[in-house]
């Protein structure tokens, strides 16, 4: 991308609807927003979906891939809301959420953060929210859905995919921390991403649509995840991924 805040782009695949979103915002309301997120393809189906301003409402001002990428366009557009994937270069959403907190915490023109996220595991959730995001949906949101949600989180409320929100009152009502995995810990947020949608069934091909990754890189991803946690194929995979409850 030539240009990080271009927000220009012809339809390619969204995350779920076929078609663009209409009226999602109703009459007269408008909302400035940044979509960062390190696939391309995505942020163009997106684009397509929600970016149509007069059905809509919602005007993409700026595109990012990675976080500094997305900091230095969140900076110089100051949109109303941001969609922030979680997994990104550079240090992920989180890291994005740290950089971007006095923009935040403007009482003038405050910044506020949508997570749009292929992940459903809750310390992905929780991690982002305690960042500051206002709301965690995933990418298997319709259109119109999402135009809803980014309305409601420049007014303030708070938004969670349904499942999602339990995750996030669970991590706020225990004053106990959560225990170190430190087989967790040895993979990348994306060999995560790969070992979940594995113990869940998903083949190689299904996976690498998913995520928007070529089969090749799933296959690499599944062997250093075996390799790290010193496993021998997926299905002795799939029994550690459930005796951790990760599926």
């Amino acid at each position: 991308m030539s240009d990080p805040t271009e927000a220009n782009g012809t339809a390619a695949g969204s995350a779920e609807a076929a078609g663009p979103a209409e009226s999602g915002g109703g009459p007269g309301r408008h909302v400035r927003v940044v979509l960062v997120d390190d696939h391309r393809m995505f942020r163009t189906g997106v684009q397509a979906e929600i970016g149509q301003t007069e059905q809509t409402g919602v005007e993409v001002v700026g595109e990012a891939a990675d976080v500094d990428q997305a900091v230095t366009v969140i900076t110089a557009t100051r949109p109303e809301v941001v969609l922030l994937d979680v997994h990104l270069p550079g240090g992920g959403g989180v890291e994005v959420l740290r950089r971007c907190a006095p923009l935040m915490g403007d009482t003038e023109q405050p910044v506020r953060f949508l997570a749009l996220s292929v992940s459903d595991a809750a310390e992905d959730v929780i991690g982002v929210i305690r960042g500051g995001a206002r709301g965690y949906v995933t990418k298997t949101i319709t259109g119109t859905d999402l135009v809803n949600s980014v309305f409601r989180v420049q007014e303030g409320d708070a938004v969670f995919s349904p499942r999602l929100a339990g995750f996030v009152l669970d991590a706020f009502a225990s004053t106990d921390a959560p225990p170190v995995d430190e087989d967790m810990d040895r993979l990348t947020q994306r060999e995560r991403e790969v070992l979940r949608l594995i113990a869940r069934g998903y083949a190689y091909k299904e996976i690498a649509k998913q995520l928007y990754i070529s089969v090749k890189t799933v296959e690499s991803h599944v062997s250093a995840v075996l390799r790290k946690l010193q496993l021998s194929n997926r299905h002795e995979l799939t029994r550690w991924a459930t005796a951790r409850r990760l599926v």
